[in-house]
């Protein structure tokens, strides 16, 4: 969708681009699914979330991809991709050909019955990654009212279903083997904030154990999950959210590949003439830090569609555009709480303001300082400027006399960059 946008700016003739989805509806804003999509009141649906909106642009419904003479080719799986030929086939037979392919197929989640978890297939366990997803999930809230749901997994999907299923007054247990959650971002210190809050609003979480089994009713529905400590838990609903892997199979052996996803330039060139690949699955240059990383964030996945598409507009007209420069940025939101992540989690952390669950309006955040430099910094609770100011600071990368100072300082130390 961010690709198409960029094409018609770029001046995308009629009959000159196609999007391929297995997907049955137009290019949309995924975050919303483990967000506003389910909850019980003001639910965000289609075509509320098309995109361009996430990132405050042009909402494009079907219409506009028509207007624009770009075909929308959905409903339609590809199952084969033969490079050197120029070629894919979908799962019905049909073949089509291109002169440049941008490969956008992102991410798919990792399942339980990947690992043969014993009773993994039962009904009513749930993964979220597409709109039928969302649906399936939707409807078993609605059939299981108030019921008990168990969520496996401490991660983003874990946090931000364990609150909209709170929020659907269901009883909520979070279950992950790790000692905190979102340990691939959180310390130990910002993770005690947040599950705390997610205490005091009634979420159970059960930390250093993983769900090894499950059992089922005579319709074959999920009734309990077994731990690997031994307890089970009853559950009319199991939400599991423990990652996911690029989707490069279509790919694979044709095309260079590093660190699990698809290597490219700073163009989103891969190691084949005219084929690009974006967001989840690009391992790609970060100029920042000086070394290749796979960035799975929507943030990414809009700007390196945007940089794929004016490289190969560039390329056409005999141009350069400049090299993607990429500041990391993570956020998320869930019951009243809104975080922002910039930079890169190495070194040592600083902790500052008011991390106490308990206060009315609880701000806080952390530094994170490697060689005398601050190179990241997280907000919980931050305005817009705010937000930008500690962007600002994981950019430029300012030196500090000590963290104790930073530690006085704070925000505001984010704030005078």
């Amino acid at each position: 969708g961010y690709a198409a946008r960029e094409f018609a700016k770029q001046g995308v003739q009629p009959g000159e681009l196609a999007i391929i989805s297995k997907e049955a509806v137009a290019p949309y804003e995924r975050p919303a699914l483990s967000k506003a999509y389910l909850f019980p009141e003001g639910a965000a649906r289609l075509p509320g979330f098309h995109v361009c909106v996430g990132s405050g642009g042009e909402r494009l419904l079907p219409e506009w991809y028509k207007e624009k003479g770009i075909q929308l080719i959905l409903s339609t799986e590809i199952v084969k991709a033969d490079l050197p030929a120029k070629t894919l086939v979908s799962a019905a037979g049909e073949t089509f050909k291109y002169q440049i392919l941008i490969i956008a197929t992102g991410s798919t989640v990792i399942r339980l019955t990947d690992f043969g978890v014993e009773g993994a297939d039962a009904k009513n366990i749930f993964y979220l990654r597409e709109i039928d997803d969302a649906d399936k999930l939707l409807e078993a809230i609605k059939a299981n009212k108030n019921g008990k749901a168990v969520i496996v997994g401490g991660g983003y999907i874990g946090l931000e279903l364990a609150a909209v299923m709170k929020i659907n007054n269901f009883d909520v247990t979070m279950v992950y083997p790790e000692p905190w959650c979102m340990p691939r971002l959180f310390t130990p210190d910002i993770a005690a904030f947040y599950e705390e809050y997610y205490a005091n609003k009634g979420v159970k979480i059960i930390k250093g154990t993983v769900a090894v089994g499950f059992t089922s009713d005579s319709n074959g529905e999920v009734k309990e999950v077994k731990l690997k400590d031994g307890r089970a838990l009853e559950a009319d609903i199991v939400v599991v959210g423990v990652g996911g892997r690029p989707l490069t199979t279509l790919f694979k052996g044709q095309v260079e590949e590093e660190k699990g996803g698809i290597k490219t330039d700073a163009f989103f060139k891969t190691s084949v003439p005219n084929v690009y690949a974006v967001g989840d699955l690009a391992t790609f240059p970060l100029k920042l830090y000086n070394e290749l990383r796979r960035v799975e964030h929507v943030d990414h996945a809009r700007k390196s569609a945007e940089q794929a598409v004016k490289a190969i507009k560039a390329s056409e007209e005999g141009k350069s555009v400049d090299e993607y420069d990429y500041l990391p940025y993570f956020y998320s939101r869930s019951f009243d709480l809104s975080w922002q992540f910039y930079g890169d989690n190495v070194g040592d952390t600083v902790l500052f303001g008011d991390s106490n669950p308990k206060s009315q309006k609880a701000k806080f955040g952390s530094y994170w300082i490697k060689d005398g430099k601050v190179v990241g910094a997280f907000l919980e609770g931050g305005t817009a400027e705010e937000n930008q100011a500690i962007a600002k600071v994981a950019k430029l990368q300012p030196s500090v006399q000590s963290l104790e100072a930073v530690k006085h300082e704070g925000l505001s130390f984010a704030c005078k960059i």
